[in-house]
């Protein structure tokens, strides 16, 4: 089909809020597929430490804090492949499908009661190659649906990002219910039925699509297919190797593949900013504005090293150190992971106005990078109160948790959203989907740093572990603040 065919069959009728019929679909599919990843993730780490006879896994606590971390890092690299395949093999529509069958299948393995470590590592495995599959490919079905690519799109994605954040506020009340009502599997059957649900509108609704997203954007020509198979082949088997020798030398367990996957998340996005500057694709502004672009990939490392940490350190803090009573009755501890959607839903149009009424005048990108660490070294900081006031052998009062979630989301709201932007800005032309993919590696990096520290963490470390990384992150705000006038310079006109 040529592409005018293809742009003349894509719904522009108004039908979801005076939008194309396919957002609806697209809405829903992530809306579902987010109650199944944050409803899984509310309980999975509970599930990896608590002791047998209470239903868990009996890992220890330190090393099930490292694999939730490693495993978001994972799950932010794996967009980088699952773009690819939709540019060269499968096309987008496709690739959403088969992720979506991977991260059913890797809920129905969790929800196995005598699966064991098999099944959590498999479900790993599943649920990372699947939402790398789905995810970056769900929002490029989105702005396919817009080919003018004006005002209206925005507003589309303005109303399909709502999806993720009201999936990510319902997952954990519900399947944090039921797996303390009942236990973790029925917790994690109800994330498998949200994915198998998301699967079923996508099925049914698939039509309102018509042609967007259909086929590859760039699809390999038979030559091409031999020598991509031939570099993932020898990518697969170099990882082999590595493995088989690891546990040749009885160096394969949990922290090998912990630290092998950290690397990555390092190595990985490094080596993206080298090819990109040493392209001859690359102008010498473009250069200019990728180098202006480091310290703002660094500093999103700085921030999601901390707001990552709200689904590990802060949930083990939910757990042990908070009374979650309200008279006879404990609040479940997962329910604290649906705090950071509702804030975003309430304070998003807050900040939204905010810089459309300052204009101009509104602080530079670098500036409100400053301002989105401080206000995460500062969600840390008063995390080290409720030890130092009260000491770590007695639980103290949720309200502690709750004012460290809703000022990580100031700090969020400060840099999340800008980043995007700035992206989309600095990115040289001959790599703009890559600095797209880069940006999310700067998740992966930071939940790769994560994976190597939150393992420390403990009621005798608190205030310690708090005061240090808050304290870092802290200091990191002043200095992007302070450089941050030279960093605009390298900018070339951006702001």
């Amino acid at each position: 089909m040529s592409a005018t065919a293809t742009k003349t069959t894509r719904p522009q009728q108004g039908g979801f809020f005076g939008h194309p019929r396919g957002l609806s679909t697209l809405f829903f599919t992530e809306m579902w597929e987010r109650v199944s990843y944050y409803g899984m993730r509310a309980i999975l780490l509970y599930y990896m430490y608590s002791q047998l006879n209470h239903g868990g896994l009996g890992i220890a606590q330190s090393t099930a804090a490292s694999l939730m971390a490693i495993y978001g890092a994972a799950v932010f690299m794996s967009g980088v492949i699952g773009g690819w395949v939709a540019d060269r093999l499968l096309g987008s529509q496709r690739s959403i499908f088969v992720g979506g069958v991977f991260i059913m299948f890797g809920h129905i393995a969790l929800s196995l009661p005598s699966g064991g470590l098999t099944a959590l590592y498999l479900s790993m495995v599943l649920i990372v190659l699947g939402t790398g599959l789905l995810k970056p490919n769900i929002s490029n079905v989105v702005g396919d649906l817009y080919p003018d690519k004006g005002a209206r799109r925005d507003a589309g994605f303005s109303i399909f990002y709502m999806s993720t954040n009201l999936g990510a506020f319902v997952a954990p009340l519900v399947v944090g219910a039921l797996a303390d009502h009942w236990n973790y599997h029925a917790g994690f059957s109800f994330a498998a039925f949200g994915m198998a649900m998301a699967l079923v509108w996508y099925v049914v609704g698939r039509r309102s699509l018509a042609g967007a997203g259909q086929a590859p954007a760039n699809p390999l020509t038979s030559r091409e297919r031999g020598a991509a198979m031939s570099r993932i082949g020898g990518a697969v088997g170099a990882v082999a190797v590595v493995l088989l020798a690891l546990r040749l030398t009885g160096h394969l367990d949990v922290q090998a593949v912990v630290n092998l996957i950290s690397i990555l998340a390092i190595v990985l996005p490094t080596g993206y900013f080298i090819v990109m500057l040493r392209s001859e694709k690359t102008t010498q502004v473009e250069r200019s504005r990728l180098l202006a672009y480091i310290p703002l990939f660094i500093a999103s490392v700085f921030f999601w090293l901390i707001e990552e940490q709200g689904s590990v350190v802060l949930a083990i803090f939910a757990a042990d150190r908070t009374d979650r009573h309200v008279g006879s009755w404990a609040v479940p501890a997962a329910w604290f992971q649906s705090i950071n959607p509702l804030a975003i839903v309430l304070l998003a149009p807050v900040f939204a106005g905010l810089w459309l009424r300052w204009g101009r005048k509104q602080p530079s990108t670098p500036r409100k990078f400053s301002a989105g660490l401080l206000f995460a070294g500062l969600s840390y900081l008063i995390m080290m109160l409720p030890g130092l006031l009260f000491g770590t052998s007695q639980k103290v009062g949720p309200f502690w948790l709750v004012a460290s979630f809703v000022v990580v989301i100031l700090g969020e709201l400060c840099l999340s959203p800008v980043g995007l932007s700035a992206t989309t800005k600095l990115a040289p032309a001959a790599f703009a989907s890559q600095t797209m993919s880069l940006w999310f590696l700067s998740d992966a990096a930071a939940q790769g740093i994560s994976a190597q520290v939150v393992g420390t963490y403990n009621a005798h470390s608190e205030v310690t572990y708090f005061g240090v990384v808050g304290g870092i992150v802290v200091v990191a705000g002043v200095v992007m603040y302070l450089i941050s006038p030279a960093i605009s310079r390298r900018m070339q006109g951006i702001l």
